[in-house]
């Protein structure tokens, strides 16, 4: 006999699959998720506003269709939160700040409006670092970890991350300028996808900085990130056919023999290697030209970008600001325009690069981030922030396709594995790390 897992932990896909055999209904799916999070969520601190009243009217929308055999689309009645600078229609959006009110969307983003075109039930948004920008505001607080309260759950989609790890969501939309849905995601034992720059409009996503923001799909597998940027994107997204045989992965030295990276995570790191080692065509260490200096000319980048937006925030208030995010915003004002021109004369050096270098492997390999989940999330202006970008930054910087998978535990905490792509062919990523989801099984669940 197959063990199941409970509901709030089935897929995507084995949620719609249960809804056309009528062995399960939206209403009682939802009222499960909305039930968890009233349970959990005072421990972790993942959801700023349930939109408990919102999803049941949904749930029982989507029974009614489901009844009549014509679903909405593949996320019909499937429990989605999304990240809380994201605009709801009709639902406030608070960007985890102090320095300006909660702002009710008068529409929805772009993405949300083609998560409800499926079906999907947005259950809530999700709480996150102040404005996406390194510090967890004191008003709302730290997400923490669903395998380790006592740490983060990372930043700055950790509420989205924790959602879907803690069974309080199926699915999440998060935001990736420099890590941030790769972070939480490894540090919560899920995966998370950066996709393509360019590929999920960002239309109603307050920005952190332009030429780096993603928005993309924190999800408990490959298949179900697959099938949500689908959604996202607003096309199909098809798995192509990959047999593991025929790839050839190259394993990021930088990223590896960094000084940063723990021995337990480098344990989990070298497992998965070896275990990849018997089922692809080639496995060796690569290198990439001026990556050594990626991290830093990103934060060249991104500084006067966030700075830029802050300034242009009418009516915000300085002073609430947390001191944090306050700091790194007067950081931005430092950048000289011409360390920015510099710094993005860099990325496209960089991005040639990392396309020529994957005319000889298909997908690039580190360890998401050198440690496990911290007790509270690294200042993004001191070494511990340089050190969990050590290997996030790369593909904002360049706007390839990363994606996060688990493949250990250290310490007891979830350890990620990053696999990087060739630019606008994330379904192809996917397929490759699908096949790498197989081959690590890894399974391991939060006892919450």
């Amino acid at each position: 006999m197959t063990d199941h897992p409970p509901v709030p932990f089935l897929s995507a896909g084995a949620l719609v699959n249960a809804y056309a055999s009528g062995r399960l209904r939206p209403e009682a799916v939802v009222e499960q998720h909305i039930e968890r999070i009233a349970r959990l969520d005072p421990v972790l601190n993942a959801f700023i506003h349930v939109a408990a009243a919102d999803a049941r009217e949904d749930a029982a929308r989507s029974a009614a269709r489901w009844r009549a055999g014509a679903p909405l689309g593949p996320l019909d009645g499937v429990p989605v939160a999304v990240k809380d600078l994201i605009d709801v229609a009709g639902q406030p959006t608070s960007f985890a700040t102090g320095a300006v009110p909660p702002v009710v969307a008068a529409q929805d983003a772009a993405l949300v409006a083609w998560l409800r075109e499926t079906g999907a039930i947005l259950i809530g948004k999700t709480n996150l670092l102040e404005f996406a920008y390194g510090v967890a505001h004191p008003a709302f607080g730290q997400t923490n970890n669903p395998f380790d309260p006592a740490r983060t759950s990372g930043g700055s989609s950790g509420g989205s991350a924790a959602a879907v790890a803690a069974g309080l969501a199926t699915l999440a939309v998060g935001t990736d300028t420099g890590g941030s849905i790769r972070a939480p995601a490894a540090y919560c034992g899920i995966v998370g996808l950066k996709p393509s720059f360019g590929l999920v409009p960002l239309e109603g996503v307050f920005p952190l900085a332009a030429s780096l923001d993603h928005a993309g799909p924190l999800a408990r597998s490959v298949e179900d990130a697959r099938l949500l940027l689908s959604v996202l994107a607003g096309r199909a997204m098809p798995a192509p056919d990959i047999d593991l045989a025929g790839v050839r992965v190259g394993v990021l030295a930088a990223h590896v023999e960094h000084p940063a990276v723990t021995p337990g995570v480098q344990r989990a790191f070298d497992a998965a290697v070896a275990r990849l080692a018997g089922r692809c065509a080639r496995i060796g260490d690569v290198v990439i030209e001026g990556i050594a200096d990626c991290n830093a000319e990103l934060m060249t980048v991104l500084l006067p970008e966030a700075t830029g937006v802050h300034r242009g925030l009418g009516g915000a208030a300085i002073d609430g600001y947390a001191e944090g995010t306050r700091r790194q915003i007067e950081a931005g004002e430092a950048v000289p325009a011409l360390a920015y021109l510099d710094a993005q004369r860099m990325r496209r050096s960089l991005r040639a690069a990392v396309d020529r270098l994957l005319e000889e492997v298909d997908v690039v390999v580190s360890p998401t981030v050198p440690f496990v989940a911290p007790a509270g999330d690294p200042d993004m202006m001191a070494d511990e922030g340089e050190h969990e970008m050590l290997a996030l930054g790369l593909g904002n910087m360049t706007g390839h396709p990363v994606v996060t998978i688990p493949c250990g535990l250290s310490e007891g905490l979830p350890v990620g594995l990053q696999l990087l792509g060739r630019r606008d062919r994330d379904a192809e990523l996917l397929a490759i790390a699908a096949g790498v989801e197989r081959v690590l099984g890894f399974a391991a669940r939060p006892a919450l």
